[in-house]
């Protein structure tokens, strides 16, 4: 079949190649996919809702090469929601706007998997609401250590005033959402998530890493320039383009220590919703201020931690340190 007209709450969307298969061992097609989301567009939407998203697309499914589209592609339907957005080059794009599930299966229309939005809502393209702390594993490290760093990153959020959220990743480590009072631009919010990632190391020294430079990295990365402006992660209930399709799942804190990525898929997470919920649901309810990080953060630059580097892509930052890796530094220095 050429296409079919898909009823996304009430909405029809078309679905062209249907059959095609997206997810080569596990033999799921794009139909699946849509199904998959018209069945937890509610949770899907919940963690999307006016944020300005970017279009990740694997037209040919994960066995092809994927391609990131910033910019919502000519002759897009009336009903699309859209946000401008501005980059740090200053360039500017208008982006999807996910606002119901009709949003969601057009996207899946044109080969988007997971899900990357702004941690902005469109009313306020400036100020993050969500803090976002994105735990990523060295090659090698054993996955009960990313376990162990995700709750010390929950001790943290709460001594700090703040409720996480923590979620799979889908891929190989944990995320854990805040949501902030839409109070701060990205500069203060990257700086309470590197306030925030210098605490977990000190706490967990032997597990946990602040460190940018690879070379430097041991253990659980706790990435803190996930909040930097136009970086994004996948969102909750995101399918990710790995051979199981694996789920970007939320958690309660109870189930992180023995949670195991490769249970929550495409094809058992829809159960799991339905019999015991969305341990996110009230995320929304639970915003909180970054006061307390960002006076962690005047603590660690009054005791010599200052800046740490930015991501290659950003113009050099007025108190950032010498962006080079430490062992060239070392050489230039010799």
């Amino acid at each position: 079949m050429a296409y079919e007209m898909v009823d996304a709450g009430g909405r029809e969307v078309r679905l062209s190649n249907p059959d095609k298969v997206f997810f080569p061992d596990a033999g799921i097609t794009k139909r699946d996919l849509c199904e998959y989301y018209l069945a937890i567009a509610d949770q899907a939407v919940l963690h999307l809702d006016e944020r300005p998203t970017t279009l990740k697309r694997f037209v040919d499914g994960i066995a092809g090469e994927p391609f990131f589209q910033k910019r919502v592609p000519k002759g897009a339907p009336d009903w699309l929601q859209t946000a401008t957005v501005h980059f740090p080059s200053g360039r500017s794009a208008t982006e999807l706007v996910v606002v119901d599930a009709a949003h969601l299966i057009w996207a899946v229309n044109l080969g988007v998997i997971d899900f990357n939005p702004w941690p902005v809502r469109r009313a306020d393209l400036d100020r993050p609401d969500e803090l976002r702390v994105d735990l990523d594993p060295q090659p090698d490290v054993p996955w009960d250590w990313v376990r162990k760093v995700a709750l010390t990153v929950g001790d943290v959020l709460t001594g700090n005033g703040l409720t996480g959220f923590p979620k799979t990743s889908g891929s190989r480590g944990i995320h854990v959402l805040a949501r902030i009072e839409p109070r701060w631009g990205f500069q203060d919010v990257r700086r309470a998530a590197l306030a925030l990632a210098r605490e977990v190391e000190r706490r967990v020294p032997d597990l946990a890493t602040s460190k940018w430079w690879k070379e430097e990295r041991h253990g659980v990365f706790v990435d803190y320039n996930q909040n930097a402006r136009d970086r994004t992660v996948a969102s909750a209930y995101s399918v990710r383009p790995v051979p199981n399709a694996r789920v970007s799942c939320p958690l309660t804190w109870s189930e992180v220590p023995d949670v195991e990525p490769d249970d929550l898929r495409l094809d058992t997470v829809p159960e799991r919703v339905r019999t015991v919920g969305d341990p996110s649901a009230e995320i929304d309810g639970t915003t909180g201020s970054l006061d307390s990080l960002l006076a962690l953060a005047d603590r660690d630059e009054a005791e010599g931690l200052g800046d740490a580097p930015w991501p290659p892509h950003f113009r050099k930052q007025e108190k950032e340190p010498r962006r080079v890796q430490p062992s060239r530094a070392k050489r230039d220095r010799d």
